[in-house]
Order: structure tokens, then sequence, then C-alpha cells
């Protein structure tokens, strides 16, 4: 087979050489900095006329469709139904529309930031982020009694937390002073470094200095996420994480059901969490969504959902089934909207019993009838694995014992990561098996392919490398992979995995030709096999993102274009020109 078959691609996703520094955004480029953070900044306002409308919008000429300024003003005020007076922060998510350019190549989907973090912090191509402050309050000046205006910040980000702190700082400042503030704040952003995975970044406004560390890929899944030694300046705002919930305020009344849940999510199941206020569903949706990291959660998913939403609808049909997505909604009217999907959370105030959060019940879905349904986890589902009555045991006894909450989430994060990993390890395991040998890649043929992946196969692997290696939970393990399977995560997962270790053969395959002596293998062949080879090659080594791609070390290319130059070299003239046309009059 030849060396060079034009059906073996080197595209695909990024893999970030080792080693390799993360570029900042060009700064020559205007508003280049502030857009590597933010799409934009919206404020909305509530117009008699109008109704909710955007008052204003930074950059100015940010690029927004009539739908997305739509969606950003329905989804950036609370519904009645949710009575927020005051402040009230929340987050929500909606569909990128098709087609739109972005500002700058910044978020381009090979740039350096998503080949450096963990999945599950990537920038969003498909999708936008909205992260609100809301402020309601009476105000006799307004016709309508009360003032009612949204700061919302819009970003490609799932940085939850540090939106949410940036928000607590710019927010009353605005409110009181207006647009030259914004204007201020925006500019300060503008010049803020890049998002750079795996170092602690200082990130001044308005005279408080915000110090994140953003991970990397390459963290061991239980480093710490901030290093106190690092801290550059006096006295900054440090964030443990610019993403993480904390997961212990978000399922203290569902305690007993972590397990239920976690393996919803895993399995990417349709849920609505209904909720009292939109801080309250929309922490909820994040919350579950992060239960199953480091695997990515590959279905779709709403923070805070409105019968506004432009997708109300195509989730809302009865004529098939519930799409797989999660909804973080506020409005009763939902109840029965959503009474034939197979699984509703109605969260209510979180109730005492003694010391401990009232746990709410599973219940039947037949009891979803009115809208005063009590709080409970409403579902026919029956869990594949049993519960870990340990944990729910030590961390009733931490709440008796009046622990800080940041103490139970992280126990609830250490649980919910171990689960994880002892789901995946094994999978991990099998798909290593199905990478050709490094001994059978040669220079000249066609790399092997992979094999495919066989659920039989692996099915066939559990008995003795199975989770139990690592997890004493007992249950229907099995069951529980034969439905991943045909989940939305099992697809996102395989073919992300599948990228990597198709990058990883052709890395191999790649490295193995700069160590191959071309000039020998020229001796026995045919000018055109030759002509050929060259052509061949050099289209390898200059397609697009081909050294940023793929883990080849700088020195190795150089070496296979210095062997290149000394094969054309070796050929009579008249090709020489024809192959190096720039260096022959």
């Amino acid at each position: 087979m030849d060396l060079f078959d034009s059906s073996v691609s080197l595209g695909g996703a990024s893999v970030a050489a080792s080693g390799e520094d993360v570029e900042s955004p060009d700064a020559s480029l205007p508003w280049a900095r502030f857009s590597a953070w933010l799409e934009c900044v919206c404020v909305v306002t509530f117009d008699l006329e109008l109704g909710q409308a955007i008052e204003l919008l930074y950059p100015h000429d940010v690029k927004l469709t009539e739908k997305e300024k739509t969606s950003i003003c329905y989804l950036s005020f609370p519904d009645s139904y949710s009575g927020c007076l005051g402040d009230t922060q929340f987050s929500f998510r909606l569909r990128h529309s098709v087609g739109r350019g972005n500002r700058g190549a910044w978020f381009e989907e090979s740039d350096t930031y998503n080949r450096n973090v963990p999945v599950t912090l990537q920038r969003e191509q498909s999708h936008l982020y909205g992260y609100v402050y809301f402020r309601q309050v009476k105000d006799g000046s307004v016709k309508r009694g009360y003032f009612q205006k949204s700061l919302v910040l819009v970003s490609r980000l799932p940085f939850a937390q540090l939106f949410r702190s940036l928000l607590q700082i710019i927010a009353p400042e605005y409110f009181e002073k207006q647009e030259p503030c914004l204007e201020a704040v925006c500019n300060e952003i503008d010049q803020w470094p890049g998002p750079t995975p795996g170092q602690i970044l200082n990130l001044p406004v308005m005279g408080i200095v915000i110090q994140v560390r953003i991970p990397s890929k390459d963290d061991k899944p239980r480093e710490s996420p901030v290093s106190p030694k690092e801290n550059l300046l006096p006295g900054p705002m440090v964030l443990p994480s610019p993403q993480e919930q904390n997961l212990f305020q978000c399922f203290q009344s569902m305690l007993i059901h972590v397990q239920m849940l976690w393996e919803l999510m895993l399995l990417g199941e349709p849920v609505v969490v209904m909720a009292p206020s939109p801080t309250v569903c929309s922490e909820t949706v994040l919350a579950l969504v992060s239960a199953v990291s480091p695997l990515k959660y590959c279905c779709d998913f709403r923070p805070y959902f409105t019968i506004h939403d432009s997708e109300f609808k195509e989730y809302t049909t009865r004529t098939q089934a519930p799409p797989n997505v999660i909804l973080g909604v506020t409005n009763p009217f939902f109840i029965k909207t959503f009474q034939f999907w197979p699984h509703l959370i109605r969260l209510g105030e979180v109730k005492m019993t003694g010391d401990v959060p009232k746990q709410v019940k599973v219940k039947k879905l037949a009891k979803l009838k009115s809208l005063d349904t009590k709080p409970g986890i409403y579902t026919a589902y029956k869990t594949f694995l049993h519960k870990d009555k340990m944990l729910i045991k030590r961390l009733l006894k931490g709440i008796q014992r009046r622990s800080r909450s940041e103490v139970h989430s992280a126990t609830l994060r250490r649980h919910l990561l171990e689960l994880t990993q002892s789901f995946i390890i094994p999978l991990e395991r099998y798909l290593a098996s199905l990478m050709p040998l490094q001994r059978s890649i040669s220079p000249w043929k066609t790399p092997p392919q992979i094999r495919p992946f066989s659920q039989d196969e692996f099915i066939g692997t559990l008995d003795h490398a199975g989770p139990q290696l690592t997890s004493v939970l007992k249950g229907d393990w099995l069951g529980l992979y034969r439905r991943f399977f045909r989940s939305q995560n099992f697809d996102g997962w395989y073919r992300l995995r599948l990228r990597e270790m198709t990058q990883k053969v052709e890395s191999l395959h790649l490295e193995i030709i700069c160590d191959a002596d071309l000039l020998a293998w020229t001796r026995d062949r045919s000018e055109v096999e030759i002509v050929d080879l060259i052509l061949k090659l050099r289209e390898k080594l200059v397609r697009e993102g081909c050294r940023h791609q793929l883990c080849v070390q700088e020195e190795l290319l150089e070496r296979l274009e210095r062997s290149i130059h000394t094969v054309i070299s070796s050929l009579p003239e008249d090709l020489q020109t024809l192959l190096h046309p720039h260096t022959h009059t």
C-alpha cells in the first residue's frame, strides 16, 4: 500500500504538543482580549410598550441575531411566578444561531485553549451562556412602580462561578452609575490576559483583583485548584474554581438519591428541574451536569428555561419521545406541560428535620397533577447500582457537627468523581487494546486501522477488569453499561476518544517517517514513485494546522524537510525545477 494514501487524514480535533504554550489573543485586534472571555455584555430592561428589551450592548458592533437578542431578553428576567425582589443571580444557555460569524480566530474549534483544558470546560461552539444579575426594587418614579433591570454577561465559557463573582462586583456599581461605569469595566476586561489553562490568573476590575486558576487537562483529578503560595498580589478575591457549583447546597434535599441523580446524568435521561427561583433551578442543573465529570455531558441542558424560549414547542411536543435534555424551570405551568416526561425533580424551600435538611421522596409520575405538587423526584426509574450508605451517613454526620457546606460539597464531588472514574476506567482500558501495536506501523505503508469498538467484547472483559476493581458499590454494572451504550454521552465520549486515538496513530506514523532513511528508500525506486512520494509527503507537512494538531517534535519535522530536500537534490534538474520552482530561474 502506498505510504501516503490520500484517504488517510491528519485532521480532526486538536491535540496540543507537549509543553506547548497557550497563545494570547492578538491585542492589535479590536476587543480581542475581551472576546477571549466574553461575547458581549447586555443590559436588559422592561419597556412598557415593548416588554423586555436590550437597552445597551457592548461592544456596540457585536453581531447578535434577532433570535438571539429575543432569547436573551426573555431569559434575563425571572418569570412572574418567582416573585424575585431585590437582587437575583442565575444563568441560562441558548442555542447559537447557525451561520453567524465569530469575533476573531480566538473562537476556532482548534484553538489552543480547547486543546489544553478538560473537555468539560471547553469553549462552546453551538451554544452561548448568559450570566445574569437581575435587580427589582420599588421605585415610585417608574410607571409600573418597580425598577427592573438585568446586567448580562454573554460568553462561550462555562465559568459560572467566575462570572457570578464578577457580576457581584460590577452590577451594583452599574445600577448606580450607569453606562460610563460599564464602558470602563469592558475596557478593563479588554486588558485581561487570555484564559490560560494551568496558570493562576489575576483579573483586575474596579479596584479588585479576581484570582483564579483554570484547570488544565493535565491536572491530577484531586489536585488543589488554587495554590495559596502563588498569590502574586495582596488581598485578591481568590476563587477555588471558575466553574464548580457547591454540590451540597444544590443537592442537600436529595442526598439520599445522589446515586439515582448520577445514573440519570450518565445515561442522558430527559429531566425537568422545577424550583422556586431561577437561582435554584439554574445552579441545580449545572450541578447535575457536573456530576459525571470528568466525562463530558453531551446532551443539551438549559439551566433556566421559559415558555418564551425558541425551543419551547420543540421540547414540549407530545408527538415524539421527550428529547435528551435537562430543563430548569420555575413556572408551575410546566408541571402540566411536562407530566409526560419520565423524570421531574420538584424542589421547594429547604426544610430542616432537626439539624438535617429534610429529604425529598421518590414519587410516582401519576401524582403530577396539580400546580401545587409537593417537592419530590417524580420518576419510575430504578437504579442499576445500590446506594452508598456510608457516604450518606458521613454527610449526615458532618451536617450534625455543623461542618461548612464546602466540606460536604468536596466529599460529594470526590465520591461522584470516583464513581465516574470507576465506570470509565474499564472503557478506557478496553479502548487502549484496540490501538495497533507500534511495531506494526511502517513508514512505507498506510498506518494500520484502529479496531472497531465491540460492545460484546467489552462486556467480556468486565469479569476480570471491571469497575469492581476500584468501586465497592454493588449492583447491575453490566446493565448500566448496556444502557450507557445507547446514550448520547457514550456516543460523544467514543467519538472524542476515537479522534484522539486516530491522531495518536498518525503522530506515531509521522515520527517513524521522520526517522526513516528516505534517500535509501529511493535508490531502487523509479522517478515517478519518488516524485509521488515527495508530493504526498509535502502535502502532509503543509496541511493546515499539521504542526499544532499532532504531537510531533519540531526538530523531527525539520529533519524530514531536510530529507525531502536531499531527495529532490538527487533528481534530474528538470524534476528539481518542477518540485522546487522558486529555487530556479
